[in-house]
C-alpha cells in the first residue's frame, strides 16, 4: 500500500509545530520506548528484527536484500510484516535470500503478496495463499506462533475492512473512490463468498487464527514477553489524520477491528511494557505506545518513499526491536509518531493540510 505523503512545505502553523518537535526530541520531551544499540557484540542474547513493505519487484528493493550481510544476522530472528513481492517467483527468492541471513524467519501475508495479476499459474487469491505458506513450510520460514529463547512470537493473519474507519470524511474534493485508488480490488481474486467491499476477508483472515489457540495459551502461560505481529494496522490512530493525506480515505483500506480484539486477548486490555506488535502495509514509520502496547511499523517500501527520508530507509533497516531480553531498537525516523506524540490527533477538522489542498489544486 502506498502512503501518500510529502512534506516539501508548511504553512505557518505547521512551522510553528514543527519548530516544538524538534524542541521536544532535543530536550528528551518525547517518551518513546526505550532503546537500546541494534549492534551485536559478544555475550548478547537474542536479536530480532522487524521488517515489512520489501516490494522485491522493484529490482532495487530486491538488491537491498541481497546487501543484506550473511554473517551479522546468522543468530538473529526476523519479523517480516508482510508485502513481499506480487510475483510468486520474487516472494521465493527473496525468502529464500532471507532465511540464508537470519537463523529465523517468521512472515505473515500483505495484499501485494495475494495478487494475481502477472501469475502464469491461473489461480485465486486463496489459492496463492495456500501456495505463499507451503513455500514458507519448504524454506523454513514460520508462519505459526512460536518461543525462541523465552520470547513469544505470534504471527496474525489480517485484513482490511471499510467500516474500520470512524473519522470524519473530507468534503468538498473529488477524491477517487477505493476502486481506483486501491489495486486489490482488481489485482486479488477472491471465491464468489468474499470480497474487499464488507467485512467478509477480514472475518475470513482472523479466523485463520483460530487454529493456533492452545498455541497462543501455551505462550501467554510461559512467556512474560510477546511480540506479536500482522501486516495490516490493528487502530486508526496509527495513521495520520485524513487531512494530512494525499488520499483521505486511506483509512478505509488498511486495518481491523478483529485484529485489534485479537492483539488485546493476547497481550492483556491494560497490557504492559512486555507488550509488542509490529505491523505493516501503510509505509508510515512508526514507533509509539498506546493503551499499554508498543506499536511499530518498519517499512523498506517504494524506492521513490525512500528518497523523501519520513518512509522507508535503506541504512537502518531491519530494525532492532528486541535485544537479550529487553525491548529497544537503534532510533528510527518516525515523523508521525513523534508528531503526534506532542500534537493531539484532531480527526473533526476536515480542513486540508496545505500539501494536501494543492495537490487537489485548492489553493
Amino acid at each position: 500500500m502506498i502512503s501518500c505523503l510529502s512534506l516539501s512545505s508548511y504553512s505557518f502553523c505547521e512551522k510553528i509545530a514543527l519548530k516544538k518537535y524538534r524542541r521536544c526530541v532535543k530536550r528528551g520531551c518525547i517518551k518513546r520506548p526505550q532503546v537500546v544499540s541494534g549492534a551485536k557484540k559478544d555475550g548478547f542474547g537474542l536479536r530480532v528484527f522487524v521488517l515489512s513493505d520489501l516490494h522485491t519487484d522493484y529490482p532495487e528493493n530486491m538488491a537491498w536484500v541481497r546487501s543484506l550481510s550473511t554473517k551479522r544476522h546468522d543468530k538473529d530472528v526476523l519479523l517480516v510484516a508482510g508485502d513481499v513481492a506480487e510475483m510468486y517467483d520474487n516472494f521465493i527468492l527473496t525468502m529464500s535470500l532471507l532465511k540464508e541471513r537470519f537463523e529465523y524467519v517468521f512472515f505473515v501475508p500483505g495484499n501485494h503478496d495475494l495478487w494475481c495479476r502477472w501469475e502464469t499459474e491461473d489461480f485465486d487469491s486463496l489459492e496463492k495463499l495456500n501456495k505463499l505458506l507451503d513455500a514458507c513450510k519448504q524454506l523454513g520460514v514460520e508462519t505459526n506462533p512460536a518461543v525462541i529463547d523465552g520470547l513469544g512470537i505470534i504471527p496474525l493473519f489480517s485484513w482490511y475492512h471499510e467500516s474500520f474507519d470512524r473519522e470524519d470524511d473530507i468534503v468538498g474534493v473529488r477524491i477517487p473512490s477505493l476502486d481506483m485508488a486501491c489495486k486489490d480490488f482488481h489485482a486479488c481474486k477472491w471465491p464468489g463468498n468474499l470480497s474487499n467491499r464488507d467485512t467478509s476477508l477480514a472475518l475470513y483472515f482472523d479466523s485463520m487464527n483460530e487454529k493456533n489457540q492452545n498455541t497462543v495459551k501455551q505462550i501467554q502461560s510461559t512467556c512474560s514477553q510477546i511480540i506479536t505481529f500482522s501486516h495490516f494496522v490493528p487502530r486508526q490512530e496509527l495513521c495520520p489524520e485524513k487531512r494530512m493525506l494525499f488520499y483521505p480515505n486511506l483509512p478505509k483500506i488498511i486495518g481491523s477491528d478483529w485484529l485489534e480484539d485479537r492483539i488485546r486477548s493476547i497481550h492483556g486490555v491494560e497490557s504492559s511494557s512486555f507488550a509488542c506488535h509490529v505491523f505493516g502495509h501503510t509505509h508510515f514509520c512508526w514507533d509509539a505506545v498506546v493503551d499499554g502496547i508498543r506499536y511499530v511499523q518498519a517499512p523498506l517500501a517504494y524506492p521513490r518513499e525512500r528518497k523523501r527520508r519520513m518512509n522507508g530507509g535503506e541504512t537502518w533497516l531491519p530494525f532492532c526491536i528486541y535485544l537479550d531480553g529487553e525491548f529497544g531498537a537503534k532510533v528510527m525516523p518516525c515523523y508521525w509518531s513523534d508528531y503526534y506524540a506532542i500534537n493531539p490527533r484532531t480527526p473533526s477538522n476536515t480542513e486540508l493540510a496545505p500539501w494536501v489542498a494543492r495537490f487537489y489544486n485548492l489553493i
